[in-house]
Order: C-alpha cells, then sequence, then structure tokens
C-alpha cells in the first residue's frame, strides 16, 4: 500500500515504504509526522523541513505523510515524540527495528 501518492514518498521515490540493499537508512516506517517530530529530527542533524529539489525532497510540514527511516522513528518513540503511523502502509523490515505493539500504538485509524 502506498504511503502518499503526492509528493512521492519512499527510498525509491514511489510512494511506498519498500527497501533495498542501497537503502542504508530503512525508509520502512510510514508516518504522519508532527511539528514536535519534525523539530527532534533537526535537532538530531536531519532537516525534514527544508525542501531538497535536487534529491526530490519537498520539505515536510505537519500532516504530511512521509516514510521515515525505521531508526529515527525509534529513536523519537524513546524521546516521546513519535508521529502517528500508517501501518498498512509501513514495511513489514520495520519489525526488525521496533515492535508491532509500538507500531501499534501510534497508529492512526484507517
Amino acid at each position: 500500500m502506498k504511503c502518499c501518492s503526492s509528493p512521492p514518498t519512499g527510498f525509491f521515490r514511489d510512494g511506498t515504504c519498500c527497501t533495498g540493499p542501497s537503502d542504508h537508512g530503512r525508509h520502512v516506517v510510514c508516518a504522519q509526522v508532527t511539528d514536535a517530530f519534525l523539530q527532534f529530527s533537526l535537532s538530531r542533524g536531519n532537516d525534514l523541513i527544508t525542501p531538497r529539489p535536487e534529491y526530490a525532497f519537498p520539505g515536510l510540514k505537519q500532516g504530511s505523510k512521509w516514510c521515515l527511516c525505521a531508526s529515527r522513528w525509534t529513536e523519537a518513540l524513546e524521546a516521546g515524540c513519535a508521529p502517528p503511523v500508517i501501518l498498512s502502509a509501513c514495511s513489514e523490515a520495520a519489525l526488525k527495528y521496533t515492535s508491532l505493539n509500538a507500531l501499534m500504538q501510534h497508529a492512526v485509524p484507517e
């Protein structure tokens, strides 16, 4: 299932949270980002707010749906600011980094 249709998200920019050997960040958690998460990510050196057209990255704002790195989502969970997830659009590979229970507790109604 697609995380969103526009702007295209995911490591392969195909709208899905699929992963492969070249995806070192494992962009497998489909999240609806919050301002708190965006600020948390920025504080960790990953600016998800500023557009980067050279990487087909539009910049995110509260409510944007995006495939996040599993480790960053887990880090945000531990810090108390994990954004909600679209469970049906997360890759099964996310379970290597976090529990199904944690994802389910942060799932938005679909």
